[in-house]
């Protein structure tokens, strides 16, 4: 039976996930054409295969993924016209966006997301590439790709933990231990802070990065499967478990970088590069801001145990991955193309050119893991349960209009919990019943 369940699998388990999967690189995968700003098509590639030219919209606009989808594309074989646009941008006019005139291929998300859209018809089923491709992937990154229906719609190309990330060099200088519990995180934010550190690095200019924390804190408190229903509506954001997330939360605001809706997450992650913040909160697509001897020195540990019954079992590892329009031109060249990008040498290429995530091909090649890729795979292969992400455990039209101004909200004005708390769960009560 499929589970429809809004976003990843329940517990899933280091055999059943990472079996024997590779690491790759990445940051944000999504579409362009049909937006303003798109960037004018460029021909990546070899001849034309499967029917012609591909049309391929994507978001890999930073310099690393760019670079590296670039380098995937031009061994594919076919000639591939691809749209980039910024990630949020293109999160914000998804719909509109597949409603209109889609590129043939179109990067998003595994999981509830993928569903959704699936469910609304945007989406071309191609079960039959999973015929030709299953047998390289696990079964729980196959019901990741699985929608409400039971066909395929998506082809997953890495994946990536979020954890609490850090330079070993400033915590060696200054005789910091990995805080395990909630205690001990905020008694290092506090000599952090004495040390004159900014202890937590935090952007969230464009909305999404504090996500992570939420979630965080609401798994470590509450639970994987209270977060995940409240996710999918059926839990009320009035709870007492839910306002308890937000007044912990208050807790280590004090030791948070100020002023954190006007900053990018880049530019937080340039302030630990500079050892003017101590600990960061983010996906590992963090290493795409460390260079050299930089890069060497970043590290991270697992977000620190709230509640003892729930310790440190469950972890965010978003999968990203490529879909077909509905609307897609060429969807004999389409499906070439993603059976192209399910392979462990389209794996293999991206992550020589931007390796900070988790390929999601059985027989990628590990054998040039970095340090932090190898300890990605045990982090996510030892957790219980994986989310994937507020804005991708539950509904688009939630994620973005509702969660993205309400912790920009919190974060500048923390005091008023029950307030916001009501706020959004007068707009999920609205969104999810119509």
């Amino acid at each position: 039976m499929v589970d429809t369940t809004p976003g990843f699998p329940l517990a899933v388990r280091r055999r059943s996930l990472l079996r024997g999967a590779a690491l790759s690189a990445g940051a944000f995968a999504v579409p362009a054409a049909a937006l303003a700003a798109c960037e004018k098509p460029s021909e990546q590639g070899g001849a034309a295969g499967g029917g012609g030219a591909v049309t391929f919209g994507s978001n890999y606009s930073d310099e690393v993924p760019k670079k590296a989808l670039a380098d995937v594309l031009s061994k594919s074989g076919q000639t591939v016209n691809v749209n980039t646009i910024d990630h949020n941008t293109f999160q914000e006019n998804i719909t509109r966006y597949l409603q209109a005139t889609p590129d043939d291929v179109f990067t998003w998300f595994a999981g509830f997301r993928m569903q959704f859209f699936a469910a609304q018809g945007f989406a071309t089923d191609i079960s039959d590439v999973w015929t030709e491709i299953g047998s390289t992937f696990s079964d729980a990154f196959k019901q990741a790709s699985t929608g409400a229906d039971g066909k395929q719609y998506f082809v997953p190309f890495y994946l990536y933990p979020w954890a609490v990330f850090y330079r070993k060099s400033v915590f060696q200088s200054k005789g910091y231990s990995i805080p395990k519990t909630w205690d001990e995180f905020k008694a290092l934010g506090t000599k952090m802070k004495a040390d004159g550190i900014t202890p937590i690095a935090l952007g969230n200019k464009d909305g999404w990065p504090a996500m992570g924390t939420f979630d965080y804190i609401n798994m470590r408190l509450n639970g994987y499967q209270f977060h995940i229903d409240l996710m999918a509506g059926k839990e009320s954001w009035e709870d007492a478990k839910v306002k308890q997330v937000f007044n912990l939360w208050r807790e280590i605001l004090p030791l948070t970088q100020p002023g954190a809706n006007g900053r990018t997450w880049q530019e937080a992650a340039q302030s630990l590069a500079q050892k003017q913040t101590g600990m960061y909160v983010l996906g590992m697509f963090v290493g795409q801001q460390f260079q050299g001897a930089d890069a060497e020195d970043l590290d991270y540990f697992p977000f620190p145990q709230i509640a003892e019954a729930n310790g440190q079992d469950s972890v965010e590892a978003p999968i990203d991955g490529f879909m077909i329009s509905k609307k897609a031109k060429n969807v004999e060249g389409a499906k070439k193309l993603l059976t192209y990008l399910a392979s462990a040498e389209a794996q293999n290429a991206y992550l020589k050119s931007d390796p900070n995530n988790v390929a999601t091909n059985s027989k990628a090649d590990t054998s040039g893991y970095n340090a932090l890729q190898k300890k990605a795979a045990e982090l996510i292969g030892s957790a219980k349960h994986i989310s994937q992400f507020l804005d991708r455990d539950t509904r688009p039209d939630f994620a973005s209009p509702v969660m993205i101004p309400s912790l920009q909200t919190f974060l500048n004005k923390p005091e008023d919990v029950d307030g916001l708390c009501k706020q959004i769960e007068a707009q999920k009560k609205s969104i999810f019943t119509s």
